[in-house]
């Protein structure tokens, strides 16, 4: 791609754009940079960068040095990162300056690239080292079933024949724009970037959070993307917070998995883009190297079910529904989701037992292997695919697989809790919530502090919504916790450290009745933290959706978390004329007009005297 376009632009962020050539240069100044320290052996290397064009860089640069590719998320905390370094083995981490003092909480020991003291301008030759097909590509973590991370491996050939057929299944050409709304760190990252620089279109790396709702629209509009590739629940708020006439005349493509889609988001689809843009469905896990199936729907598509498929097997793949003793079931009767291909991952990184466990031999062709997922499903009687969730205790929440296992082992190292139990609900459709129920060693937890410990080990995409206290577990007759009979979380303001406060103007009014509305609270405080209420970064979203239609102004995700309980954002949002949102409160309307009679009677007093 590099020959054929060396002046086509490659990837755009919002810190530097990058033509083929210019992204080969750097990739190749980072490889130099890590073989002078590691030689030529294959081994681990870790990437410690945010989400943008350096990190899309540095990838290809580990897979020029002929390493292996380990993301290190910065906003994880260090103790999960610990994990995946001291698993890799990794010694060598990729970051650059703002990631130094992150990296520095890591391990000892660790040597250091930092791509900001590379002199990128510089000429430099292509790396001469080769990676067969066969050498590791990268490792991959997700949560395990034992209730730690587990790493997946996969190689280059899988890799690649994974992106023809991404290629060949979305039409991906030279022209088309994609977005890249997610992680680096996990597969779909992974996907959209080759599936955009191996065929010499142009990847647009987008964050959600830092950016928000509306600029994502802007970026759609200013950037003409073609393809449009997110979790299920992103992509609904996004449609929901779309206002007026909006059109996205050169969208062709919207590809939707990690998540259950709902008949509500194909309606979205329907009213919100244009008619010749395609809503594709897709299926896919970390374990078979993306997509297994997917399912295409146009404006005449109907969903007569009211459950949308994921569709059709793609190219290479088999898929089997078995029973609990491995045989395969009859259509319409419901069974575990089993693949068959010879372009599986290589297995779970140092966890033999659990691959041999997961990955099966095909006893009819020695090349192909079959992976049980897990995951639960029926055909229809012409042989689409319709996906019914988790088999286990593992589960998607906001594009993330989740393992409740991992979640609960963290709780019951506290000593204030006797027992603890999570499950993720889904009490509104499309919007699913870790919910964790515990019965206390002694007196009543603060939802505050426990969030406060468990963020220094959970990422924040597996940190419980809710905390629902009970006096005892509900069990089953073999003496299991029975998940099905713990109670709905109640609509009741959560135990906080900080004292209720209520409103005291119009604006801090407003606030409270918007953020009630979208945490599904009773009572919210003034002083009480967005988070600690139950909120994540998708209610986030909401919120900034109705601040927007309330007050007229856009408040992006960064200002929200600088401010984040009602009386610091309401302070902030009247902040100065400069600052002030098109809101007028009456309360503040009235002080005024007190202040100018108490200055008119002042005045009338003086002249009496």
């Amino acid at each position: 791609m590099v020959r054929l376009y060396p002046q086509r632009l490659a990837v755009k962020s919002k810190t530097r754009p990058l033509t083929y050539e210019s992204l080969n240069r750097i990739a190749n100044h980072i490889a130099r940079a890590i073989s002078a320290r590691r030689g030529a052996k294959e081994e681990a290397v870790a990437v410690l960068l945010e989400h943008g064009a350096e990190i899309i860089a540095a990838i290809f640069a580990i897979w020029k040095s002929g390493k292996v590719y380990v993301p290190l998320d910065p906003t994880l905390p260090c103790a999960r990162n610990n994990y995946i370094l001291d698993d890799t083995r990794a010694t060598l981490i990729v970051t650059n300056t703002r990631g130094l003092s992150y990296a520095a909480q890591l391990q000892t020991g660790l040597d250091l690239v930092n791509v900001d003291e590379l002199d990128f301008d510089a000429a430099i030759e292509n790396v001469s080292l080769t990676a067969s097909p066969d050498h590791c590509a990268y490792i991959l973590y997700t949560s395990g079933s034992s209730g730690q991370p587990k790493g997946v491996v996969q190689n280059h050939r899988n890799l690649l024949h994974q992106t023809k057929k991404e290629t060949n299944s979305l039409h991906i050409c030279v022209e088309d724009r994609l977005i890249l709304l997610r992680s680096c760190s996990a597969i779909g990252g992974i996907r959209i970037i080759l599936g955009a620089l191996l065929n010499g279109a142009t990847t647009y790396p987008f964050s959600v959070k830092e950016e928000g709702q509306a600029k994502l629209t802007r970026q759609l509009l200013e950037e003409k993307i073609t393809i449009y590739d997110s979790a299920a629940s992103m992509f609904r708020h996004f449609a929901e917070s779309l206002h007026g006439e909006i059109s996205f005349p050169d969208l062709r493509l919207i590809r939707l998995s990690s998540e259950p889609v709902y008949l509500r988001d194909v309606e979205l689809y329907k009213a919100r883009f244009p008619e010749h843009c395609i809503f594709v469905n897709s299926l896919g896990v970390t374990e078979t190297t993306g997509s297994i199936c997917s399912y295409f729907i146009d404006h005449e598509t109907q969903i007569k079910e009211g459950m949308v498929p994921v569709g059709y097997a793609l190219e290479d793949t088999e898929i089997m529904l078995l029973d609990e003793l491995g045989q395969e079931v009859s259509f319409e009767d419901i069974g575990e989701i089993a693949v068959r291909s010879r372009y599986l991952a290589l297995g779970y990184w140092r966890q033999p037992e659990l691959t041999q466990t997961k990955f099966l031999c095909d006893p009819h062709d020695p090349d192909k292997r079959v992976y049980l997922t897990g995951d639960v499903a029926r055909f229809r009687s012409d042989g689409c695919l319709v996906h019914l969730g988790r088999k286990d205790f593992q589960a998607n929440v906001r594009g993330y697989q989740v393992d409740i296992t991992e979640i609960e082992r963290v709780l019951a190292n506290f000593d204030a809790i006797k027992e603890a139990a999570v499950i993720v609900r889904e009490d509104r459709p499309g919007e699913h919530r870790v919910v964790a129920y515990l019965v206390p060693a002694k007196e009543a937890i603060s939802a505050s502090d426990l969030r406060r410990s468990l963020a220094k080990t959970l990422p924040e995409y597996m940190m419980p919504s809710l905390f629902v206290t009970v006096e005892a577990m509900p069990l089953t007759p073999a003496g299991k916790v029975d998940r099905g009979a713990l109670p709905l979380p109640g609509r009741e303001r959560p135990a906080l450290n900080t004292p209720f406060a209520g409103p005291r103007t119009s604006l801090e009014e407003t606030l409270v009745r918007i953020w009630s509305e979208v945490l599904s609270l009773d009572h919210v405080g003034t002083q009480d933290n967005f988070f600690d209420l139950g909120g994540d970064s998708l209610l986030l979203a909401k919120i900034q959706s109705k601040l927007h239609d309330a007050l007229a102004r856009e408040v992006t995700a960064i200002e929200m978390l600088k401010y984040p309980n009602i009386s610091a954002l309401a302070g902030y949002l009247g902040a100065g004329k400069d600052e002030e949102p098109n809101f007028k409160s009456a309360e503040n309307r009235a002080d005024k007009r007190r202040d100018a009679l108490a200055r008119m009677r002042k005045s009338a007093n003086k002249g009496k005297t």
